[in-house]
């Protein structure tokens, strides 16, 4: 370690498999360079591509070995030559390509936006890439107040914001989700439909003049119901399945934006986007995290914590 670096760990992979393949190493973090600042941990969102990236069933192959993690909020430590628009103190969150779960961070300020007054860095570190990803899978359908959309997974981390963020337009929601979470997504002005055997007929009398698009987080049944249902396939968006083998869209996040980052975290400080956190665990707990992910069912995002 040199005199302008310092140890931190990193939860990385040295082989693709289960979450048992993940592990703690201790790398040298160097100083922020031009445009870069650097961030210790504060929380960081776990998402599911991670865990299909780490067992090899991804088409995103990353050689070995893999440092985990692209969300994550924490506090500014040092700032880079020609960074002015943050400073240390700041909280921030942001996301990079890899290497997030890590003690400290060093990134780009151009993926980062500050933390709003009242919003938790827990809460934060599940934004940046679900919701711009909810946010960008959104706007590429052009929706108007009166449209009436199917969000799948509507009570995940993508879901959940997409289907919020589209209450909040005037679009009529409707969601599909595990009974349990019914309860939380009327709350949120979305009308829940359960998932599974029947969802054809259900959504037909949830909606008998039929919907305006589809945005699918889970997968072949949601397509296969859209396209029975007679909705174009230029209206179906998945982020979750093979979209060339349906002849659909697949528009997930774009560039990282940080006004879009910034809208999304002025929602959550508002109250109008609720981002809720279903489980918390300690870098040290990595593995649990990932399988508490992998079990789906979830509201909201599980989040890794500093320890």
């Amino acid at each position: 370690m040199t005199a302008s670096s310092l140890s931190s760990r990193v939860v990385r992979y040295h082989e693709f498999g289960g979450p048992e393949v993940l592990c703690i190493d201790a790398f040298d973090v160097p100083s922020p360079g031009e445009g870069e600042v650097r961030v210790r941990f504060a929380a960081g969102g776990l998402n599911p591509v991670d865990g299909k990236i780490r067992s090899g069933r991804s088409r995103i192959q990353l050689p070995l070995p893999v440092a985990v993690g692209r969300e994550f909020s924490g506090t500014v430590e040092a700032v880079g030559p020609g960074v002015d628009e943050l400073v240390v103190g700041d909280a921030v969150f942001g996301s990079i390509p890899q290497g997030a779960f890590a003690d400290v961070i060093v990134a780009p300020a151009s993926v980062v936006a500050r933390v709003p007054e009242g919003v938790p860095l827990e809460v934060a570190a599940g934004i940046a890439l679900a919701g711009q990803t909810a946010w960008d899978a959104l706007e590429s359908q052009g929706l108007e107040p009166g449209d009436v959309i199917l969000v799948s997974a509507a009570a995940g981390g993508v879901g959940g914001m997409l289907g919020q963020l589209a209450v909040a337009r005037g679009i009529r929601v409707i969601g599909t989700a595990s009974a349990g979470n019914h309860a939380w997504l009327r709350s949120r002005g979305i009308e829940p439909v359960l998932y599974g055997e029947g969802l054809r007929e259900r959504l037909e009398h949830a909606a008998p003049d039929g919907v305006t698009a589809v945005f699918d987080q889970a997968g072949a049944e949601t397509i296969e119901t859209a396209l029975a249902l007679g909705v174009p396939p230029e209206r179906i968006n998945t982020i979750a399945a093979d979209a060339n083998a349906y002849g659909v869209r697949n528009v997930g996040r774009g560039a990282v934006h940080p006004p879009t980052l910034a809208a999304l975290a002025a929602l959550v400080a508002d109250g109008t986007l609720d981002v809720p956190v279903a489980a918390a665990y300690p870098i040290s707990e990595v593995r649990a995290a990932f399988e508490r992910l992998e079990t789906g069912h979830l509201r909201g995002k599980v989040v890794l914590v500093a320890d």
